[in-house]
């Protein structure tokens, strides 16, 4: 499949999605936000792919929205409207049954960083930025900045940083837990790769169902996460592959998954 606005490429277990608008420093367009959905769910029907990686290259991760889209947003229907769109993105993203891992160089800023926390793990390079510049320009963040920013990183420092719209280092990222793994300049994607290549040894129904577990189990109360797990690893254990991986594990070999 061809896209305009972003490249993909596949290497080994990781189907990396590279956006491509350097003219626009990344910024996420309606084309471009129509493109990723396409790719992940080009990726979702991939067997060979066992992760996908979310990068703008080395440059910069993204600018966030596409302002001369944003500015024509004028009236409360045609906000929900344009935000709907964002919204799409991000939850084809958390609902991809593969793990989703975003690979940021450079800045990575607003709508940029709010795709960024759709992604289920976050890895930085030193000298990448991190940013939710809303209240610069009188806006609130509308793409899930003000909702999975503090599921991330705790309300104090969420509210900090919606507050300040300032932006924060790799350093300080990492440590209030914004990304999972920091790594020096131009080795975001390398790192993520490598995260890849375990996944790929992991048992694909074992990462889907974990996925959903813990994203929708976050948005339950404690009971209701788990009685939701409890069905899940009911579910799996009637699995082949929960039989190859306990068979493989008493039997001292490595397990050969097929997702079934």
């Amino acid at each position: 499949m061809q896209f305009e606005t972003l490249k993909t490429e596949s290497d080994g277990p990781s189907l990396v999605i590279t956006l491509d608008r350097p003219e626009r420093r990344n910024a996420l367009s309606i084309q471009c936000m129509n493109e990723i959905v396409a790719a992940a769910r080009m990726a979702e029907s991939d067997t060979a792919a066992r992760a996908i990686i979310l990068t703008g290259g080395t440059d910069y991760f993204s600018a966030g929205a596409d302002l001369t889209e944003a500015i024509k947003v004028k009236t409360a229907s045609d906000g929900i409207e344009y935000f709907r769109r964002f919204h799409r993105l991000c939850d084809a993203l958390e609902s991809l049954e593969k793990p989703v891992l975003a690979a940021i160089e450079g800045f990575c800023l607003t709508g940029g960083l709010e795709l960024a926390l759709a992604c289920d793990i976050r890895v930085g390079a030193k000298g990448s930025t991190y940013a939710i510049t809303s209240s610069r320009i009188g806006t609130v963040a509308g793409a899930g900045g003000t909702q999975r920013l503090p599921r991330i990183v705790g309300t104090a420092n969420a509210l900090e940083i919606l507050f300040a719209a300032e932006p924060i280092s790799a350093e300080e990222a990492h440590r209030i837990g914004l990304i999972n793994r920091l790594t020096p300049k131009d080795e975001a994607l390398v790192e993520a790769k490598r995260m890849a290549q375990i996944y790929e040894r992991r048992a694909p129904l074992s990462l889907a169902f974990v996925k959903r577990a813990v994203h929708r189990g976050m948005q339950m109360d404690l009971a209701s996460g788990l009685e939701l797990e409890t069905f899940l690893v009911s579910a799996i254990y009637s699995t082949e592959d929960k039989q190859e991986g306990i068979s493989a594990f008493l039997e001292k070999r490595e397990a050969k998954f097929k997702g079934r």
